[in-house]
């Protein structure tokens, strides 16, 4: 039988997690693409990636911990999510300037 599962979120989480969020995204666009896309895109990719990251982590059992400091795990686990959504992204073609001609 399926359980309910009920996620209460505090404002200082929502605010924490969107800082977490345009933090990882800045960092993962600027190691994925070399550049960054904006304060918004940023914001969602961090995001996106940190649910990715999580659910990733727990579907292969992977746990990473800095004793003391549960932010910065779950920042790492975020950024690798979000490196994993910028390449599946780029593989996808998503993010590409279509019909530009360069001189």
């Amino acid at each position: 039988m399926l359980g309910l599962v009920t996620i209460t979120l505090d404002p200082v989480d929502l605010l924490v997690w969107a800082l977490i969020g345009l933090v990882v995204g800045f960092l993962a666009t600027r190691v994925m693409l070399g550049h960054g896309l904006g304060v918004a895109a940023d914001l969602v990719v961090g995001l996106v990636g940190a649910l990715a990251g999580g659910f990733l982590a727990q579907l292969f059992g992977v746990t990473f911990d800095i004793p003391g400091h549960p932010y910065i795990s779950e920042g790492v686990i975020a950024f690798l999510g979000a490196v994993i959504l910028l390449a599946v992204m780029r593989i996808l073609g998503f993010g590409r300037r279509r019909g530009v001609l360069r001189r």
